[in-house]
C-alpha cells in the first residue's frame, strides 16, 4: 500500500531533502503534502488522508513540540504515526519529544537507510507493517 506522507519544516529546501531522501529510500509513497509550521500541519492532518507525519522541532508559528501535543489531543488525530527530524538528538529533547508522543526520531544529517529503517519501525509497530 502507497503512503500519503507529511513533511513539516519551514525550510522549503529542508522539505525537498526530506522527499528526495525518501524517494531514494525505495519507500511506497502516494502523495507527500507539507507544511511550513505544526498550524499548518494540524489543517492538513485535518483534512487530508496521512500515513505518516515527519515534523521538525523548531519552527516559527507552531514548533514540533507543540504540534506533536495538539496533534494528539484530537481524537481524530491521535493515532497517527509522527517522526522527528531534528539537529538536535540529545537524549532529553528525544525522551521529551517521545513522552509528548512521537512516534520515532532521526537526527539530521540522515540518509535514505536511515529514514527507511525508522519509518518501517514506526509503522510495524501502529498497525503491524501493512503499509510497508
Amino acid at each position: 500500500m502507497s503512503l500519503n506522507i507529511l513533511i513539516v519544516d519551514d525550510s522549503p529546501v529542508m522539505r525537498s531533502f526530506v522527499r528526495r531522501v525518501m524517494q531514494l529510500s525505495g519507500l511506497d509513497v502516494n502523495r507527500y503534502l507539507e507544511a511550513a509550521n505544526g498550524a499548518e500541519a494540524l489543517d492538513v492532518a485535518a483534512s487530508q488522508p496521512i500515513d505518516a507525519v515527519f515534523t521538525d522541532i523548531n519552527m516559527p508559528v507552531m514548533d514540533g513540540e507543540e504540534f506533536v501535543r495538539q496533534l494528539r489531543q484530537q481524537p481524530a488525530l491521535d493515532h497517527m504515526p509522527v517522526i522527528v527530524i531534528s539537529t538536535d538528538a540529545t537524549a532529553n529533547r528525544i525522551e521529551n519529544m517521545i513522552a509528548l508522543g512521537a512516534s520515532g526520531y532521526i537526527q539530521k544529517p540522515f540518509g535514505p537507510e536511515q529514514l527507511r529503517s525508522e519509518t518501517e519501525r514506526v509503522l510495524s509497530l501502529i498497525d503491524g507493517g501493512a503499509h510497508v
